[in-house]
């Protein structure tokens, strides 16, 4: 088991975030969670990692149930996190090669010498998600795309059992989009790979290796199971409450509003 949030509720600000969260993640399972904007994503994901804890339920994550034992920093070793909000965190000057290695120590900058076998990963990492060629030139100045793949690289590092993808393609061209999706569905592929979870609010984004999905409106789930049966015109209409087409095409989904 990799995750399992049980009755969860999270209350801030004098606010319901979240209600009657029930999730539960298998290893070698990947999962979609889908939500528009507002719906309580980000909150789920501060719980996974331990940013936040529940108000009422339970949360277990990677073994670890919260509320036993202190377990934040121990626990977000263990995951692999990629969003947007940690491009602003690293050093100016620090290259795309330093910021993978500091994947290995869960460090925001490099404070340790690493070892050769610590670079050999990271190089190995860096060839497989195709951006060995600008490990030398600074994070800073790199495009969103190779931002991303290098985020992503630097998670692997510590070979996390749990990867959380959080809308890695925001602000993407539709080239570089499906070149880092493609990326994604190859980790994905790999029989000794992560369990991961991609978050989104774009279904197009939605590649054939995620099989389950979880729609969260309003800080609730809406429904939770197999990517096909959540992501159809049906299904989707209700969810939206306005009607929607789902057409499925080499095992991607496309929307579209009904006129």
């Amino acid at each position: 088991m990799v995750l399992k949030l049980e009755n969860v509720a999270l209350r801030r600000g004098g606010k319901w975030i979240l209600q009657n969260i029930n999730w539960q993640i298998e290893s070698g399972q990947h999962w979609v969670l889908f939500g528009l904007n507002g719906a309580g994503k980000t909150a789920i994901l501060n719980l996974l990692n331990a940013y936040y804890f529940p108000t009422h339920g339970k949360v277990n994550v990677l073994g670890m149930e919260f509320g036993k034992t202190y377990l934040a920093e121990r626990l977000r070793k263990q995951i692999g996190f990629v969003s947007s909000s940690l491009q602003e965190k690293f050093h100016p000057g620090d290259n795309a090669f330093e910021v993978v290695l500091s994947g290995a120590y869960a460090s925001i900058g490099l404070y340790e010498t690493p070892t050769d076998d610590i670079r050999k990963k990271a190089v190995e990492l860096l060839e497989n998600l195709g951006c060995i060629e600008y490990a030398n030139r600074n994070y800073e100045t790199l495009s969103q795309g190779e931002k991303q793949r290098v985020l992503i690289a630097r998670a692997l590092m510590a070979e996390p059992p749990l990867l959380i993808l959080d809308e890695p393609t925001n602000g993407l061209d539709f080239i570089a989009r499906e070149s880092l999706l493609e990326a994604i569905e190859g980790i994905a592929q790999k029989p000794d790979g992560p369990t991961m979870i991609y978050v989104t609010h774009h279904v197009e984004e939605i590649l054939p290796a995620f099989g389950k999905t979880l729609l969260l409106r309003d800080g609730k789930v809406f429904a939770a199971g197999n990517t096909r049966e959540m992501i159809s015109s049906n299904k989707l209409s209700s969810f939206f409450q306005i009607p929607v087409d789902v057409l499925w095409h080499n095992n991607r989904p496309l929307l579209s509003k009904i006129q």
